[in-house]
């Protein structure tokens, strides 16, 4: 049983009495009167099964440190996971600035005062614009996900219109968080999610098929390049240009390290860009490390839309010297509450340090080496999982780090082989047979630089195990 004569070791809030006092200065009689809008049948009926009070940090070390030896990580095993969170190589200096007591923190001192915060978030916009080639890119959101919702509610205020055109092979849990973002229907600021037809026969988006979903309604259309299967649009400025005869906005989302050696989307025509950060120098941590950008033309309708912080630069009285600050701070919920452009978080900025560390010390030739070497690494894995017996390869050569594998012909399911492959300590791509793609018994496998050609080799020959 709970000791209620003494606080818990770890919640100070626990301490006897707290409880009554902070109901006593709210003028409640209970905790139950504190939730009392919440409906009964929200509450659990059975209590959690937790383990006993730990009363020294000692025991509580040795309990968490069990639990974790439970999991099996990506360093341990060999992983061609993909799909949201990727593993690519942190150099060991990014671990040390973002360590760093200045940036370790989620939130630090006011913008008005902390000139060299307000200096690394700018270099991380500044670099991010360059690869885009747009010029103002917004601090990290939560996750590539909020970015686009954030995106297509910026392009609903824009246009004033209320439906979206996304891809049918979109990542679903992406969609499910710009649904989210879209509102119920019963809202008044609903968006209407509509899907495009994809040509089975190169997993990009049918253009015909656009062209008759383009209307006077259509506020944006999103779609990602490199996309959630790995698939390269090769028509991406085409997009640009039928949505821009639609009078829509164009949103584009990509993987910055696909930059070095892809066209960046400013110049085919995107209005607004969103992306992960977690490629530019984050660890995956647990499937964790995920924020999303948001980046566009430095044109007044788009600036006056951002949710979030905008780090600008200008030059002070002082000749030759400069100051870092927030552009436009009133518009966001920090500036104005419930009346801002939309919610504002601020758990991801540590990532634009992060961030800034890792594209300076790539520089251009250093993103041109880093995409030429996973296209090369991911088209060899390509090459040698096609030639296992009844593998087949969806789309080959038409992707960046991450392509599609049919096991259709095998006789076992996606879950059955990396079941197979789990043992044999390798995480097989990830299972997309149970989504709405009409691929079969497909997984989406990633190769980055990480993986050398060994590494690709002991996967195809693992499978040829395993299946025969």
């Amino acid at each position: 049983m709970t000791d209620t004569t003494r606080a818990h070791p770890w919640m100070a809030n626990s301490a006897p009495g707290a409880i009554k006092a902070m109901l006593d200065e709210i003028g409640a009689k209970s905790v139950a009167d504190v939730f009392e809008q919440i409906p009964q049948d929200h509450f659990r009926t059975t209590p959690l099964d937790l383990p006993p009070t730990l009363s020294s940090e000692i025991e509580l070390k040795r309990y968490l440190v069990s639990k974790l030896k439970k999991n099996g990580d990506c360093e341990a095993n060999l992983s061609f996971l993909g799909a949201g969170v990727w593993q690519h190589h942190v150099p060991a200096i990014v671990d040390e600035i973002v360590g760093r007591t200045e940036f370790a923190t989620n939130v630090w001192g006011s913008y008005q005062s902390d000139h060299g915060r307000n200096q690394a978030w700018f270099e991380f916009s500044s670099q991010l614009g360059a690869l885009l080639n747009l010029d103002v890119v917004q601090l990290p959101v939560y996750s590539w996900g909020c970015a686009i919702g954030h995106a297509v509610r910026m392009a609903q205020r824009i246009t004033g219109r209320s439906k979206v055109i996304v891809s049918q092979l979109s990542d679903p849990e992406r969609l499910s968080v710009l649904r989210t973002y879209c509102q119920p229907s019963a809202m008044e600021s609903h968006i209407e999610v509509v899907l495009v037809a994809v040509d089975p026969t190169t997993g990009r988006i049918d253009l015909n098929d656009l062209h008759s979903k383009l209307g006077d309604d259509v506020a944006a259309v999103y779609f990602e390049n490199p996309a959630y299967l790995g698939t390269i649009e090769a028509e991406a400025a085409e997009i640009a240009r039928l949505t821009r005869a639609a009078g829509a906005e164009t949103i584009v989302g990509v993987d910055p390290v696909s930059l070095g050696i892809m066209t960046g989307p400013g110049d085919y025509g995107a209005d607004i860009v969103t992306g992960p950060v977690q490629p530019l120098g984050v660890h995956m941590q647990c499937g964790g490390g995920v924020g999303g950008f948001i980046a566009s033309r430095d044109e007044e309708k788009y600036v006056l839309e951002y949710n979030g912080f905008l780090v600008s630069i200008v030059e002070t009285l002082e000749p030759g010297q400069v100051g870092f600050g927030l552009a436009c701070p009133h518009q966001n919920s920090y500036g104005s509450r419930e009346d801002g452009k939309d919610w504002t978080g601020n758990s991801t900025y540590l990532w634009a340090i992060a961030g800034a560390v890792y594209m300076s010390l790539l520089g251009p030739e250093g993103f041109r080496e880093l995409g030429t070497l996973i296209v090369s690494r991911a088209r060899y894995a390509a090459k040698l999982l096609g030639d296992v017996p009844g593998v087949k390869v969806v789309w080959p050569d038409t992707t960046f780090k991450e392509f599609v594998v049919n096991f259709d012909d095998t006789g076992k399911t996606v879950a059955e082989i990396n079941d197979l492959l789990r043992a044999r300590n390798i995480f097989g791509g990830k299972d997309v047979s149970g989504e709405d793609n009409a691929l079969g018994q497909s997984a989406l496998y990633c190769v980055t630089e990480v993986h050398t050609a060994a590494d690709i080799r002991a996967l195809a020959d693992t499978l040829k195990e395993v299946l025969s």
